[in-house]
């Protein structure tokens, strides 16, 4: 046999009779009425991601000033929900930390810095530090003053930083509720800034007209690209309740003494984060707060702090949640595992302090799984001492499998082709003299996987859980969530 004889492989011939089986499949549903949306997601090739090329290039804007001007409130009126922490204590926010904002259309992203001060020492020079890293790393920056305190020393200070990174600046003058305070904004015409913005953040005054002027010297796509986009390490949360040892977890991690770590829980109140070296790779560790019993339980910084490790979360690409095995599971195990569920995440379960467990703890901590666990068979489950070291080395693969999962993607032909073979060996039960009938079925997108059923009529959720059930045995999703909706569709009448 030549080489222009060469015969497929029976791996060829089998996609091809799987892509041929989704084609007919695809063209049954001409007879169903589709609505615009359908028709765009049946119009989608496999491998068209909703991968964001447009965060790539967004434009960072970095809000800076003073400790206690109300930067942080002014991140929070802009994007519209309290997810930085506010404290009527100077020096609340410490490290920089990006949130997505929007303004007439425009999609930017947004850095609160701790507060500049120009005699800073020890975490206070730290944090001034940042404040001038976010300011080489940003396209445009909002410098806020306190219009009610006027220019100070370190205002001053600030403005020469801003003039050395000749950056765009919008010179923010916060505070002013009334009108009253309009004199005392017009005063800070002297910085050399140009026009300040008279701006109430907690009210919103005035924060309209700022943001427009914003975006006029904003730029359609970033030039500090990179900084704060998706690529890079990848991003693990480190999740649990208080005191079940992520700090400790982090530290041994990093080799050092990165995180306060003490007895009393709760000491970690804003996520740190950490670029570490691990299995011969760079990830970004965060380390949040402990998620407490009730958010409404806590006060002051401590409750926005709860609603930043849900930022963390949603900002991670794969949460690792501690479970202490020395002592029972509890609920709030349960409820913060659901959270990284809910949230689409990949998840990896580190049972904790295995060094402290014996035998009979053991066995008691396999029931306790088995009854409270039991619908997630599928997070891949490592046994560590955050104090000894135990193990660590094992979260990498545990890791790297949750992300491969998170970001699979089955082709349609074989999806369908499986389908097919999965509904016609367990059909759906017949309802009311009816059986609903999978007429297509596609993948529409990963991180986590997402798949539509088209459908003839309603399918049961114990219907669903099974076809999950066999989606995963199939194709592995270890360490993933995997999402699964159904489009109930009718036939088109003839007439």
């Amino acid at each position: 046999m030549n080489a222009d004889q060469v015969q497929p492989s029976s791996t060829d011939e089998t996609a091809a009779d799987e892509s041929q089986v989704a084609d007919a499949l695809r063209a049954g549903l001409d007879d169903f009425d589709l609505s615009d949306e359908d028709l765009a997601l049946l119009g989608r090739d496999d491998g068209d991601d909703v991968a964001d090329d447009e965060e790539a290039t967004r434009p960072v804007v970095a809000i800076i000033g003073r400790p206690n001007v109300g930067k942080s409130t002014l991140v929070n009126r802009i994007i519209g929900r309290r997810e930085a922490v506010v404290e009527d204590v100077p020096g609340v926010t410490r490290d920089r930390v990006a949130y997505d904002g929007d303004w007439s259309g425009r999609n930017f992203t947004l850095v609160d810095t701790g507060g500049w001060e120009i005699d800073a020492t020890g975490i206070h020079l730290r944090v001034a530090e940042q404040a001038e890293v976010a300011v080489d790393l940003a396209d445009a920056v909002l410098f806020v003053v306190d219009a009610t305190v006027g220019a100070t020393d370190d205002d001053e200070a600030v403005v020469k930083l801003l003039r050395r990174s000749g950056k765009p600046v919008i010179l923010i003058a916060n505070k002013v509720d009334d009108q009253r305070g309009e004199a005392d904004a017009a005063a800070l015409w002297n910085l050399g800034l140009g026009q300040p913005w008279p701006v109430s953040a907690l009210h919103g005054r005035g924060t309209g007209d700022a943001l427009d002027a914003l975006l006029e010297v904003l730029p359609e796509k970033s030039s500090v690209s990179g900084a704060y986009q998706r690529g890079g390490p990848r991003r693990v949360a480190l999740l649990g309740r208080p005191n079940v040892g992520k700090s400790s977890l982090l530290n041994k991690l990093a080799g050092e003494e990165r995180v306060v770590v003490d007895e009393m829980a709760g000491t970690t109140r804003d996520p740190v984060d950490e670029l570490i070296e691990l299995g011969g790779k760079t990830w970004r560790f965060v380390d949040t707060a402990g998620i407490r019993r009730r958010v409404h339980q806590t006060r002051g910084a401590d409750f926005y702090a709860s609603l930043r490790t849900q930022t963390a979360l949603e900002k991670a690409e794969v949460a690792v949640v501690l479970l202490d095995a020395a002592n029972p599971l509890t609920e709030q195990d349960v409820r913060i595992i659901s959270q990284v569920i809910e949230a689409g995440r990949g998840l990896v379960l580190a049972y904790n302090k295995w060094d402290l467990t014996d035998e009979e703890r053991r066995y008691y901590l396999e029931r306790e799984i088995e009854r409270d666990l039991v619908q997630i068979p599928w997070a891949p489950r490592v046994n560590v001492s955050a104090r000894t070291g135990r193990h660590l080395e094992k979260l990498v693969p545990a890791i790297e499998t949750a992300l491969d999962s998170w970001e699979t993607r089955v082709p349609t032909g074989r999806l369908n082709a499986f389908l097919g073979e999965v509904v016609s060996a367990h059909p759906h039960p017949v309802r009311g003299g009816k059986q609903p009938r999978i007429l297509f079925a596609t993948q529409a997108g990963t991180r986590p996987p997402r798949f539509v059923v088209f459908a003839s009529g309603f399918i049961e959720a114990g219907y669903r859980r099974f076809i999950e059930r066999r989606l995963r045995e199939e194709f592995g999703f270890e360490g993933t969530p995997i999402e699964l909706s159904v489009r109930v569709r009718e036939k088109r009448s003839r007439r």
